[in-house]
C-alpha cells in the first residue's frame, strides 16, 4: 500500500560536522520520517556490480563494478544506502528535499548512464575516494526520478558528501539544474536550497555563545535574565530553516575535540537537542496517521572509517568497523540495525 506523503513530510533530517585536532572529520546527522522505514546495516563489498534503476519496473539502467566496499543505511528493505560511508573514508548522507528537487526522465538516450534519485549513494560511495572525484563525475550521470511506491512518488532528495581530507559538499538538483554547494557552515538540514540558508543565516549575526553584559536604558540598568543571553533569540521551532540556524549555532560554537572519538561523542551530544519524539510534528489532517520522529542518528569517523549510530529503540550508540566488514564479507550483507532497548541495573553497585 503506498504511504502517499504531504509534500512538507518526512522533512526534519538535520546534519552537521564537527573536526577534531587530531585531524579527523565527522558528518552526523539524524533520521526522521513519518513511518519507520525500518533501516537496516547494509554493506556491500569492493567488486560487487551494481545496477542502476534496480527499482524502476518499466526501465533498465547500467551496470558498474564497486571499486570500493561500503557500508550504511538502507531503508524499506531495498538494496541501496541512503546514509554510509566507504572504505577511503566517504561519507554520503540523503536528506529530503521535497518542493525543490527536479530530476530527469528515463529516455533511450540516457539509460545507459542513469542513475535513480534514491541510488546515489551506492554510485557516489562504490565509486569514489574524495568529494573532488564526486564532483568531477557529476555530469556523467542523468538523475532521473522513479516511482517509490511506499512513499507515492519519485525521492526528492538532495545530498551532503564529505570526505577524509574535510572537503564537504551539498548536491542539489533544481529547476535550475545542478548546483555542488561547498558546505561552509557545517550544517545541512532540508528545503529550501543550501544557498537559500547562508542568505537566512544574515538575520541571526547577533547569535553568539558568550552571555551579554548588562546594559544602561535612560537611568535604568537592564541585565539578562541568567545564563544563555548570547543565544537570545535562537529559534526553537522544528521547521528546516530554523533547525538550519540552530545546527550552525551548535556546531560552530561546540568547544574542540582533541581526538575523533571525542568529536564523536560531541556530535551525538548536539544531535540529541534535534531528536524529535513522536507526536510532535503532525499533518494538519488529523485522518493521516503520519508523525515526523527521529528513526536513526549516526556519526562518520571519516579518519578510521568507523561507522556509529542509535536508532529510535536502541538509545545506546553503536558502532562497526567499515574496513573490517567489507574485508570479511564476499557478497552484499544485511545486519539487523536494531538491537533492542536496555536498561543497566546498578541497584547492585550499592552493596557493601
Amino acid at each position: 500500500m503506498a504511504l502517499i506523503l504531504g509534500s512538507q513530510a518526512a522533512l526534519a533530517c538535520t546534519g552537521i560536522i564537527l573536526r577534531s585536532n587530531d585531524g579527523a572529520t565527522v558528518p552526523a546527522r539524524t533520521m526522521e520520517f513519518a513511518f519507520d522505514i525500518e533501516s537496516n546495516l547494509l554493506a556491500i563489498p569492493a567488486g560487487t556490480e551494481i545496477d542502476t534503476l534496480v527499482l524502476d519496473r518499466d526501465n533498465t539502467g547500467f551496470t558498474f563494478k564497486a571499486k570500493y566496499g561500503f557500508l550504511g543505511a538502507n531503508g524499506l528493505d531495498k538494496p541501496i544506502v541512503f546514509d554510509g560511508m566507504n572504505t577511503q573514508g566517504l561519507y554520503y548522507g540523503a536528506f529530503y528535499f521535497a518542493g525543490e528537487a527536479e530530476f530527469g526522465t528515463v529516455s533511450d538516450e540516457n539509460r545507459d548512464r542513469a542513475v535513480s534519485s534514491e541510488e546515489m549513494g551506492n554510485w557516489i560511495l562504490g565509486q569514489f575516494a574524495t568529494v573532488d572525484e564526486v564532483i568531477a563525475a557529476l555530469p556523467s550521470i542523468e538523475v532521473v526520478g522513479t516511482y517509490v511506491e511506499e512513499i507515492g512518488g519519485r525521492v526528492p532528495f538532495h545530498y551532503a558528501v564529505t570526505d577524509r581530507t574535510g572537503a564537504a559538499v551539498v548536491i542539489e538538483y533544481t529547476k535550475d539544474g545542478l548546483k555542488v554547494h561547498q558546505n561552509t557552515v557545517n550544517v545541512v538540514t532540508n528545503n529550501p536550497t543550501y544557498d537559500w540558508h547562508l542568505t537566512n543565516l544574515s538575520n541571526y549575526v547577533g547569535l553568539q555563545p558568550r552571555n551579554v553584559k548588562a546594559i544602561e536604558v535612560g537611568s535604568e540598568i537592564i541585565s539578562p535574565f541568567g545564563q544563555g543571553s548570547g543565544m537570545l533569540g535562537l529559534p526553537g521551532d522544528m521547521t528546516s530553516p530554523t533547525r538550519f540556524v540552530r545546527a550552525a549555532a551548535f556546531a560552530n560554537s561546540s568547544l574542540p575535540s582533541e581526538t575523533v572519538d571525542e568529536a564523536i561523542f560531541k556530535a551525538f551530544h548536539i544531535l540529541n537537542v534535534f531528536d524529535i519524539p513522536k507526536g510532535a510534528i503532525r499533518e494538519a489532517d488529523e485522518d493521516v496517521p503520519f508523525t515526523d520522529y527521529t528513526l536513526w542518528t549516526s556519526a562518520a569517523d571519516t579518519l578510521n572509517a568507523v561507522y556509529y549510530y542509535k536508532t529510535y529503540v536502541t538509545q545506546a550508540v553503536e558502532s562497526v568497523n567499515v574496513t573490517a566488514v567489507i574485508n570479511a564479507i564476499t557478497e552484499p550483507t544485511v545486519v539487523e540495525m536494531e538491537s533492542g532497548f536496555q536498561v543497566r541495573d546498578r541497584t547492585r553497585d550499592f552493596s557493601n
